[in-house]
């Protein structure tokens, strides 16, 4: 008989403890509760506060130290790096980020990167889609139309949607960006939707950019995807 201990189970629960730290301290750090500089605590005094193991917020610091949002060395502890050196595009950090209240100027440099690089991806997706690139984006405009962008399945559809765009630009180191763009999508959509309803609704400008680049349209395909990124930033304006 195997006697070993089964510790299938106890992976998964560690990784969601040491995930949960790393998730605490993002926020606080991300939200100005520890500033640039500022030392965090130990790690004795954290997991006795919180009753967590060393190991674990050891975990959680290797997590935060690869996301650039603090420095670790011997002797000198735990220190808030400065903000340049924060991964903003991270998922996560995005994610933390918006657990917090964002401030409304980075939710326009937010826009002002998607306006960089969307409506370019667009253009090449116009150039460079394929058949299947197309049935996925249609499929992903029904699921909206259908659930409308209030509802997880039609967010997801919304993401589903703008990523097959970059993938359709068929351009490597822009693919890069596609879980960033992703997850700026979603987060600055349920944003704009925390105290009311979309005051309008947004499949019309998404399928205005699928037949521009269904019909191999680059100009058109460009300036639509224009129009659905300021309507985008117009709306989340209002709910600030």
């Amino acid at each position: 008989m195997d006697r070993r201990p089964n510790t299938g189970a106890a992976a998964p629960r560690a990784a969601r403890k040491h995930g949960t730290i790393a998730r605490r301290l993002g926020v606080d750090i991300l939200s100005g509760r520890y500033q640039p500089g500022d030392t965090l605590p130990g790690e004795i005094e954290f997991s006795e506060h919180l009753s967590v193991s060393r190991t674990a917020y050891r975990e959680a610091i290797r997590i935060l130290v690869a996301k650039g949002l603090v420095e670790s060395r011997p002797k000198f502890g735990t220190r808030v790096t400065t903000r340049g050196t924060w991964n903003l595009l991270d998922p996560d950090i995005l994610r933390w980020m918006f657990e917090s209240e964002p401030t409304e100027v980075f939710i326009r440099q937010l826009f002002e990167l998607r306006m960089i690089i969307e409506p370019a991806a667009a253009a090449l997706a116009a150039e460079r889609r394929t058949g299947r690139h197309l049935a996925t984006m249609g499929h992903a405009l029904e699921t909206m139309a259908r659930t409308g962008l209030s509802d997880a399945q039609g967010q997801d559809a919304d993401q589903n949607f703008h990523r097959t765009i970059l993938e359709a630009a068929d351009n490597e180191p822009l693919m890069v960006l596609s879980s960033s763009i992703a997850a700026v999508i979603t987060w600055t959509t349920s944003f704009k939707q925390r105290h009311r309803k979309l005051p309008r609704d947004p499949v019309p400008e998404h399928r205005q950019v699928y037949e521009a680049i269904a019909d191999s349209d680059p100009d058109k395909a460009r300036t639509t995807m224009v129009e659905l990124i300021r309507l985008a930033l117009e709306d989340t304006r209002q709910s600030l």
